[in-house]
């Protein structure tokens, strides 16, 4: 049986782009997001055998547990994680609803905690170690206006890798961060055709990211040649923040 990765928030974005490009590559893969969206009933059909997907909300830890659950029951213990899911809510902090920080850092960072500690009681069980990649953010690094409470989850992602890494480095587990600059999917939507632009402007490279930009970058790390990388954060942003 080819490796398993889970991936959390599958169905669309950054997070189906991953899927589909590890379902390519070879890869099993067991996904979970709120709905099932428009592009993964048709991958379901496709890969049978090799593509599970279950409703899950990250920022509930029963729901977390019941899609761990259910995918190792059907594929075994995990070969990698990918802690993609994640939720963005603008607004200057000073204004910004209690509720709403709540949500950011129980789905973004409480969230992406749960999961890998569920994984992680799996992964350790299985012989030849493993691959956890946390999606982050430049905005972790950076920090941009209206998004201070945004920020503060995607650094404690971070932060969580650094961490973590040393935790089951011995296991030979490795983990690792995905720094992602703007890129062009419905996360960015709510940007102005004026804040694009301005963003346009002062990347290097002269263009938004794409999904298809930072895909390769997983699969990188979670093959042989990433075999020696830990603790690291990989920032992908067409050199924004350079």
């Amino acid at each position: 049986m080819s490796r398993l990765v889970i991936v959390t928030g599958g169905s669309r974005g950054l997070g189906l782009a991953i899927t589909r490009s590890l379902l390519e590559a070879g890869y099993s893969v067991s996904t979970c997001s709120r709905s099932l969206g428009d592009t993964l009933p048709g991958l379901l059909e496709v890969h049978p055998d090799r593509l599970f997907w279950q409703q899950a909300d990250i920022g509930n830890a029963a729901s977390t547990q019941a899609f761990i659950d259910a995918t190792v029951q059907r594929f075994g213990a995990p070969w990698g994680l990918i802690n993609n899911a994640g939720i963005a809510r603008e607004g200057i902090l000073a204004t910004l609803p209690l509720v709403e920080v709540d949500h950011l850092i129980q789905t973004n960072l409480t969230g992406a905690i749960q999961v890998a500690r569920g994984v992680l009681r799996h992964m350790l069980s299985r012989p030849g170690g493993g691959r956890i990649i946390n999606i982050s953010s430049i905005i972790g690094q950076r920090g941009y206006t209206g998004l201070a409470a945004y920020a503060a989850t995607k650094a404690g992602l971070d932060g969580l890798t650094r961490a973590l890494a040393r935790e089951v480095g011995r296991r030979q587990i490795t983990v690792n961060s995905v720094a992602p600059g703007y890129l062009d999917t419905e996360m960015s939507g709510t940007l102005s055709a004026g804040q694009r632009d301005q963003i346009v402007r002062r990347t290097p490279l002269g263009r938004l990211g794409t999904a298809a930009d930072v895909a390769p970058a997983i699969l990188f790390l979670l093959g042989n040649g990433g075999a020696y990388i830990t603790g690291q954060t990989l920032t992908i942003d067409g050199g924004i923040t350079c």
